[in-house]
């Protein structure tokens, strides 16, 4: 079939599928965010504006004057790697517009749990964990953080410490205590 019948990136690049798998937010929602998270956020879109993108099209400028683009390595993997900037450029710029900022430090000396809290619980087994609450989009579980839709973080929100909360389980309905609720000091959040 000729290529002029063939929307580039069929096959498996879906350029309309913006959204990663990993992170899903409910539907109707915001975004939230901690103050670190949503620069995080906002930093990456503005290095992928200013940086990046015009570097890839300055190559693919480049490759697309040295002829046959068929068989051209930097003009194809730059289109492509375009089609990746862009469609993360429009995935940030989506999260952003919904971005909800919530200073947890606004809870400092608070034993009860919210957005941007860092929580020991303990399951019925006596093992202890920590946990802190954190945005869809900035939540790291290698560093003990939890996204705010995440059955755990439902489980412990507006709960204090000392109560018991039921978690659910893929084994069932597993109980956990809350043993203690940590906020950051007020303006800790402002550095990164």
């Amino acid at each position: 079939m000729n290529k002029a019948f063939v929307r580039e990136g069929e096959g498996g690049d879906d350029d309309e599928d913006d959204a990663p798998a990993a992170s899903p937010l409910p539907p109707g929602t915001r975004n939230y965010l901690t103050p670190r998270g949503y620069r995080a956020l906002r930093d990456e879109l503005m290095a992928l504006l200013d940086d990046e993108r015009p570097r890839i099209v300055e190559t693919v400028s480049w490759a697309a004057k040295n002829g046959d683009r068929s068989e051209n390595g930097d003009y194809l993997y730059g289109k492509k790697r375009l089609r990746e900037i862009d469609r993360r450029i429009r995935f940030l710029t989506r999260r952003l517009d919904i971005a909800e900022v919530v200073d947890p430090s606004v809870h400092h000396g608070s034993d009860q749990v919210f957005f941007g809290a860092a929580v020991t619980y303990a399951s019925a087994g006596g093992q202890e964990r920590t946990v802190t609450i954190k945005g869809v989009d900035e939540a790291d579980s290698l560093r003990g953080e939890v996204s705010w839709v995440s059955p755990i973080a439902r489980a412990l929100l507006k709960a204090y410490a000392g109560d018991r909360v039921a978690l659910q389980t893929p084994g069932g309905v597993e109980t956990v205590e809350v043993l203690a609720v940590r906020y950051p000091a007020p303006g800790a959040d402002l550095t990164a």
